[in-house]
Formats: structure tokens, sequence, C-alpha cells
């Protein structure tokens, strides 16, 4: 489904747009389902280069998204990475996000005795003042806060944000990238790579971004610990229209299903039958898209200059629901389901799209959208050449000052020319993609 939330006052014509992206959490299977709308995005959309953005924004596994794509992985890569598995440049290690927490196990384990020590002398003490609840609490306190080590899932990221020419520093990137946590204790919302929280390794803060409670413990950082950056807000696209974005391209991979338009072998008359996985699912679900329902009306008030354009799975769309969250062995099916869904939105909503995209000096691929016998993987067959660490730092260099010279005024008396393409003229549409 695509929600068109158009500017009710559109700002004066720039020389050059300036546009964002916000991507939403969702498990690794949200941020397989992001990959490919991604790629559909950067396919469809001429004029759109999803690696020389304005402002990036996410939130759990769509930190994991954002940051790849201000790191100028393009979309191409990101692909062979999350779903394919073939990049040459560093491979996804699908159990580093199903490791037990040992660290936390033994740490929980060890203070047993003092809690244990402690309830028995309050017993003592007050042997009628205790109650059940009271015992439970203490049980508690003993469980471990998250059963997965999310401490893997940062090493992995340092090491492919710091080669290849790529940057785990926020301070040094091209492009404005924001990863999205909550502060445990307070429950206020902190955005990594904002100023005051820009120091933080963008690994670190993907870690923290991504710290579901129950799943992954709280991360520690500058001594206060941060969870799940959903726990607030769903997609946090304010983040990118604060930021100066007269466009922002938003995806959120998560919606509740309705299963009374849902029809197909194997799917349950009610989710009752799915047990708790399926209630648990339906109600964080429901959660997270009336949290987003909400905020698409404020966006519309407080940000009435810009476009936003909203991606995410129908209410029957059961290839989506019924999938394990955690499982990676469906991915490029998943991917290429969010591929073709996106492609057939765009398509359908052509006719509203063309002149908004058209104000941010955008358009629509005709041949891309028609064309009915693409897929995810047909771009990906000419597989680009294999790049060495130096090679990859110098066509970075060359990435910046390309930038540079796109960003660099018009001179007085000279037209103002459009954005330019990375489908079409640009240095990058020749080079292999880093």
């Amino acid at each position: 489904m695509l929600v068109v939330n158009a500017a009710r006052q559109p700002g004066k014509v720039r020389r050059r747009s300036r546009i964002g992206l916000a991507v939403a959490g969702g498990g690794p299977i949200g941020g397989i389902y992001e990959v490919g709308a991604l790629r559909a995005l950067d396919e469809a959309i001429d004029g759109l280069d999803m690696n020389a953005l304005d402002a990036y924004v996410g939130v759990s596994s769509g930190a994991f998204v954002a940051a790849a794509l201000a790191n100028r992985l393009d979309t191409a890569e990101m692909c062979r990475v999350f779903i394919t598995g073939d990049s040459d440049q560093f491979k996804i290690r699908p159990e580093d996000f199903v490791r037990p927490a040992l660290y936390e196990y033994v740490r929980r384990l060890a203070s047993v005795p003092r809690m244990l020590f402690g309830w028995f002398a309050e017993f003592a003490r007050h042997p009628f003042d205790l109650s059940v609840a009271d015992s439970l609490l203490r049980i508690g306190s003993m469980l471990p806060t998250g059963l997965f080590d999310n401490e893997a899932i940062e090493r992995f990221l340092r090491e492919a944000f710091t080669s290849h020419g790529r940057s785990n520093d926020f301070r040094t990137l091209a492009r404005k990238l924001y990863i999205i946590a909550v502060e445990l204790d307070s429950g206020q919302i902190v955005r990594f790579g904002g100023p005051g929280h820009d120091a933080v390794p963008i690994s670190r803060a993907i870690e923290a971004s991504a710290a579901l409670p129950g799943l992954y413990p709280p991360v520690l950082i500058d001594g206060k610990h941060y969870v799940d950056g959903a726990l607030r807000r769903t997609l946090h696209a304010s983040v990118a229209l604060d930021a100066g974005a007269d466009l922002v391209f938003a995806i959120n991979p998560l919606v509740p299903i309705d299963v009374s338009h849902v029809h197909g072998k194997g799917t349950p008359g009610s989710l009752i039958d799915g047990g708790l996985p399926a209630v648990l699912s339906q109600t964080f679900r429901t959660l997270l898209q009336s949290r987003m329902q909400a905020s698409m009306p404020k966006y519309e008030s407080r940000y009435s200059g810009a476009d936003l354009l909203l991606l995410e799975p129908d209410t029957d769309d059961a290839e989506m629901f019924f999938t394990n969250v955690f499982s990676f062995a469906h991915r490029e099916r998943l991917a290429e389901h969010a591929y073709q869904k996106t492609r057939s939105d765009l398509r359908a909503r052509r006719e509203l799209l063309a002149p908004l995209l058209k104000r941010h000096r955008l358009s629509l691929r005709e041949d891309v959208l028609d064309d009915e016998r693409r897929t995810l993987f047909s771009g990906l067959l000419l597989k680009p050449p294999r790049r060495s660490q130096a090679t990859s730092r110098l066509h970075r260099t060359l990435d910046d000052l390309d930038l540079a010279l796109e960003r660099k005024p018009a001179r007085a008396g000279k037209a103002a020319q459009p954005r330019r393409s990375p489908k079409s003229t640009s240095r990058s549409s020749t080079r292999a993609p880093a």
C-alpha cells in the first residue's frame, strides 16, 4: 500500500530538493522487505540516487538499512549482502542474530545468591508482610533482560563499516544519518547522529536501536542504557523533516493483518489458532500501525510544505504476516514479494505521483513499471568487479568530489540544473558500485 501525503503548501522550487528516507523496524524479515522495496524505488524513479539523499533515519532493523545506504552501499549490493548472500565485500551471518546472551545469563545467575539471601533476610524480619506479588517481582529480577546476544551484531557491523572506505563515525559521513533509540531509565527518544550524540560509533547506535526488550539486552552507552527506538514511535519520519527534507520516502514493513480478507491454503480462520505468537504479533503490529496513523495528520499540519510517501504491506498480505520474523530461509521470496508489490503500488498511483515527483525533479520510469518480466534479481545478474580496499576508498573520494560539485550553488545568471540521475549520465553509472 502506498500512502501519499502531498504538501498542502509546496515550498518554492529549489535548485535541488532535499530528500530524506525514514525506515522503520521489523526484525530481519522487516529489513529484507525494506531492501526489496528500496530496490524497486531505486530502479523505478529516475533522478533518485539512494546513496546521495540528504537525511537517513533508521529505527531497529531499519537502522541497518539506513546506515548501509548512508555508507554508500547501493541497493544492488544490499541485495547481494542481505538477500542472495553472494556479496564480495562482506557476508551477513544469520547466526549472529540468535546467539544466546551467555554473559547476561551468567551475570543474572551470579546475582541469585545475593537476591535469595536478601529475600530470606526480609522474610525473617517480616514473615507476614511479603506477598506473592513481591515474591514474583524478586524472581523476575533474576531473569535475563534478553535472550540473544547483540554484541555479535555490533562486531559484525563494526567490521562492515570500517572496510572498503566506509565509516563507522557519524561525523565523517557525507550525508546525515540518524539512528533512533530510547533511553531505558527515562523513556526519552535519542537521535544518535544528532548534536551531542554523534560521537557514538554507528555500529553501537544500531545495536542500541535494535535492542528489542525481551529479545536483546539493553545497550550501555556512556553510562546509560538504550533499547529499541520503536518503543516511542513507529517511523520517526519527523526527524528527516526536521532536517529540512522537502520529500521523504518512508517504509514500514509491519502492519496488522485482516484474516477475513485473506484466502489461501494454510491460512487460519482466526489468529487464535496460531497461539500466543500470532496473538502477540498481531498486537504488536496493531500498536505500531495505530501510532503510524496518528502521526500522519501531524505530518500534514506541521510540515505542510513537504511531501511524504509511505510504503507498507496491505492488510491482506499473508506473506509478510505468517513468515517467521527471525527466519532467513525465505528471504529471496520475501524480497521479491516486496519488490513486485512496490512496483505495483507505484504503477497504480502513477497519475498522482507524476506531478508530485516532478516538483522534486524526479520522474517514474515507465519501462521499469510496465515490464511484466522484470524481477528483483534481473538487475543483479551483472556483478561488479571485485575491488580492493584502496580502490574502494578512491572511488568514495571521487563520489565525495561529485557531491561537492553538485551541491555548489549555481553561478549568477546560470540556469539551475536538475538533480542528477544515477541511471543516466552520472559518473556512478559507469563505475561498479562499491
